[in-house]
């Protein structure tokens, strides 16, 4: 499988995008690999890149991007954040890709029994970890089941991965709120934006849509 050039990068929607990733997670559940050349890859992109998708995730070291969709290089640009949260950074980073680079599809990626997760949810506390936390609380809060706080904690894994999914969703609200390009983008039909959650049991990524 050759790296994507400025030509095929125009082939692509926002739902093609979407597809090919489905497709790689199915690959990669299956233990199968596109065949590439990834040195070849390293040539075919040195004159430039062309991705066709923006994926954030959590910077959990199970969960690399590039592996659980099966992609090479030049494919995803690929941000990681403990949490996968937005911030102005992050924002203007999924700005350049999208509308300078010419990505498609922006995904966020949580995760099941999320490290980050777990500490906003039992309130840890430590040095910049503190601050970086609190932006996960709002996902906490809203999630209003089990309202018995001695089970409303990391211990709880139903609990965590419900805070998961809902901190996927709300940093959705986040990119659309506070990044007018990014939302102008979407509803012009330009990009897609999209949730997901990774399965570290199994491999399997759920697509939000």
């Amino acid at each position: 499988m050759k790296a994507h050039t400025k030509e095929t990068q125009a082939t692509m929607t926002p739902q093609k995008s979407l597809e090919y990733l489905k497709e790689g997670n199915a690959r990669f559940q299956n233990n199968l690999k596109a065949n590439r050349n990834l040195l070849e890859q390293v040539n075919d992109t040195s004159d430039g890149q062309f991705p066709f998708a923006t994926i954030l995730s959590c910077i959990d070291s199970r969960v690399s991007a590039e592996l659980v969709f099966d992609q090479g290089l030049g494919d995803i640009f690929s941000i990681r954040i403990a949490g996968n949260f937005v911030n102005p950074d992050i924002l203007g980073s999924m700005e350049f890709a999208c509308k300078l680079a010419g990505t498609k599809l922006v995904v966020v990626l949580g995760h099941t029994a999320c490290g980050a997760v777990k500490g906003a949810c039992d309130d840890a506390k430590l040095g910049n970890l503190t601050g970086m936390l609190a932006k996960i609380k709002p996902a906490v809060d809203a999630i209003t089941e089990p309202k018995d706080p001695s089970i409303r904690n990391s211990k709880n894994m139903e609990f965590v991965d419900n805070v998961s999914a809902k901190n996927v969703l709300l940093t959705i609200d986040n990119i659309r709120k506070d990044s007018p390009v990014l939302a102008e983008m979407e509803s012009n039909g330009e990009i897609k934006i999209v949730g997901a959650m990774y399965d570290i049991n199994n491999g399997e990524v759920v697509f939000y849509e």
